[in-house]
């Protein structure tokens, strides 16, 4: 019985290409109580790898956290399953707008003590005792009010390349650093401010409206669905677009348009550009905005030290890896003295 990958992430390139199959890139959470992580996490892998179902989830006793890519054509299979769990009937799962069948190139599914990185403890408030869902109209609506307060809940580097107009965008680097800056800044208008939160999916706000109704915000709403339903909405209902630019997405697509603005700069050289890389180097792998001209300039590196570390051979740049352990302090996003039109 399979419970892991047997592929590297190039064999399964590979795969997908000969295959031509067009595939769809998906995302859905759900919080519920799941008594044996580890044995829901076994039963997804078995079901889902048969369905050649790739991407990241993470299963927690407070529910699950999926984003994945699934062959078209087995798409309507993926959703029977999902409806045969309880509680993943009928679940919102948000599609891309823009497909790419390399989104993923392997099945994780991860056990996590949470689902979300929040940094909560959630014993201490009611994590039902949500704020009010409202769609792409009614958030269209609300966002005009100026009695409105309308907040960015996602990191720096993502609201950088794309946010709703007149939005607070924290210039946080992860989820948790944004909840308690959030609540300082706005303390004076928890009584009569309509306060206002998106993300990308929508998992973020679930948490966080919870937490600031806790906090003694009176009126706290969160988009349904988050900019990636809110883009097909206004898609469908023939709504005022009022995002700009790019949203930023945890795949190697790295982000999808949502508008053609073109809102943030190349860290290197300063033009307007929107682009997500990875340094070239793998012992930096920073992830920063870089335009084509740079790009070519600068060997696809952040730095001219990255650079001269890229050119060598691969074998003295392993030794210069050795020893050195990959983690979220080494690879920080988007945050180096060398990017010098960061802003």
């Amino acid at each position: 019985m399979q419970l892991y990958n047997n592929l590297s992430a190039k064999e399964r390139a590979a795969l997908i290409k000969e295959a031509g199959q067009e595939r769809l890139t998906i995302s859905f959470y759900k919080y519920a109580q799941i008594g044996n992580p580890q044995l829901f996490r076994n039963h997804l892998f078995i079901h889902w790898n048969e369905l050649e179902v790739l991407g990241r989830i993470y299963v927690a006793h407070e529910g699950i956290n999926a984003q994945l890519s699934v062959p078209a054509e087995n798409f309507e299979a993926f959703k029977k399953h999902l409806d045969s769990i309880t509680f993943l009937e009928n679940v919102r799962l948000n599609i891309a707008i823009e497909q790419d069948n390399l989104s993923f190139l392997k099945l994780k599914i991860k056990v996590r003590k949470k689902i979300l990185a929040d940094g909560l403890n959630d014993s201490t408030f009611d994590v039902t005792n949500k704020g009010v869902h409202v769609g792409a109209e009614k958030f269209n609506e609300l966002i005009e009010d100026p009695n409105t307060i309308l907040v960015d809940m996602r990191n720096h580097y993502e609201s950088e390349i794309g946010h709703f107009k007149n939005a607070i965008t924290p210039d946080v680097d992860t989820f948790r650093d944004s909840l308690d800056i959030i609540e300082k800044d706005l303390a004076d208008y928890k009584e009569d401010k309509k306060l206002v939160m998106y993300c990308t999916g929508g998992i973020r706000c679930e948490k966080a409206s919870a937490y600031y109704k806790h906090k003694g915000f009176k009126q706290v709403y969160q988009l349904e669905g988050g900019i990636i339903d809110y883009a097909r909405q206004v898609e469908e209902k023939k709504l005022e677009n009022k995002f700009l630019g790019k949203n930023f997405v945890f795949d190697h697509r790295r982000s999808e348009r949502i508008t053609d603005d073109v809102i943030a700069n190349c860290h290197q050289c300063g033009k307007p550009c929107d682009t997500h890389v990875n340094c070239a180097n793998e012992a930096c792998h920073l992830l920063f905005i870089q335009c084509e001209e740079c790009a070519k300039k600068m060997d696809d590196c952040c730095s001219d030290k990255c650079k001269e570390i890229h050119a060598l051979p691969y074998e003295e740049q392993k030794k210069l890896r050795k020893g050195k352990g990959a983690s979220n302090k080494i690879f920080k996003k988007g945050r180096s003295e060398v990017l010098k039109f960061k802003r």
